[in-house]
């Protein structure tokens, strides 16, 4: 990750949207990083959000290609149970979307709500206002807090 941050803006943004996909890492870790190094808090806010929401807006459409052939075949799930799954998405729809956030299971919201073809407009609004949500809290935590913190450990 240190690499990444050594890119700046271009390097938080690229960190922020691979972390969107199912590379397991911490975009929080590269928004706080980049405000510690002297990036603007809110352009830093902007371009976190902006690559995470495309990373997971990619998993969207990678769920999008899937078949349902191929999730049966090779992690043998019945149709049955992607039908019952199918039921539970459909009710929650693409307020799931601001879920995508979470870690691990995000990620499989993206995918899932592009696998069963979720409302792709909805999907973006609600992504967005997630990982806008996510990063403006973390934003705003450091703004507050962020430099009493690095006093204390004498960074």
């Amino acid at each position: 990750m240190e690499g990444l941050l050594g890119l700046g803006l271009v390097g938080l943004f690229i960190g922020c949207f691979l972390a969107a996909t199912v590379i397991p890492f911490s975009a929080e870790i590269l928004l706080v990083g980049a405000m510690v190094a002297g990036c603007d808090p809110i352009t830093t806010f902007c371009v976190a959000t902006l690559g995470n929401s495309l990373g997971s807006l990619t998993s969207y459409g990678m769920g999008y290609l899937g078949k349902w052939e191929w999730i049966e075949k090779y992690f043998h799930v019945s149709r049955e149970k992607l039908e019952k799954q199918r039921g539970k998405i459909n009710k929650y729809g693409p307020f799931m979307a601001m879920l995508c956030w979470l870690p691990f299971i995000g990620d499989v919201f993206a995918i899932g709500l592009g696998f069963y073809r979720i409302n792709f407009p909805k999907c973006v609004i609600f992504i967005f206002l997630g990982k806008a949500l996510r990063f403006g809290v973390w934003t705003v935590l450091y703004i507050l807090y962020g430099q009493a913190f690095l006093d204390f450990f004498g960074l």
